[in-house]
């Protein structure tokens, strides 16, 4: 089975300046014989992850919100998930990694400006506007 996770993390949480504690979303995707197998092999590369990389430091806490279970990927209709609307003007940039594997890491700033998205200070082009 392929299960995907989705986790909520805030990291830096003893800092008593408040730009510096930093909060968040990501997903993992594994392939488990089992829904316990999965959770172990989430559970094992998140600490490795925060033994050697930066995204998890400080007082951090990680919590698996959601866990997909599929037998196999769609193949003729794309599927949504994750989809979330939040209410006002984007105001605050944050930092997103894509796919952050051991031989890259490089996250990338992501801002608005004038109503158009930005990443690491470049206008980027819409992919489709209703």
């Amino acid at each position: 089975m392929i299960y995907i996770g989705e986790f909520l993390h805030l990291t830096n949480q003893e800092d008593n300046d408040e730009q510096n504690r930093r909060h968040g979303s990501f997903n993992m995707i594994v392939e488990a014989d089992a829904v316990d197998k999965a959770v172990f092999l989430f559970r094992e590369q998140l600490e490795e992850y925060r033994e050697s990389k930066d995204f998890f430091e400080g007082a951090c806490r990680i919590y698996l919100i959601q866990l997909l279970e599929f037998e196999e990927f769609p193949k003729s209709n794309p599927l949504m998930f994750n989809f979330t609307s939040i209410a006002g003007d984007p105001i605050m940039p944050f930092i997103g990694c894509s796919l952050p594997t051991e031989k890259s890491d490089a996250c990338k700033i992501f801002e608005w400006e004038e109503s158009g998205p930005e990443v690491d200070g470049d206008q980027r082009k819409l992919f489709l506007e209703f």
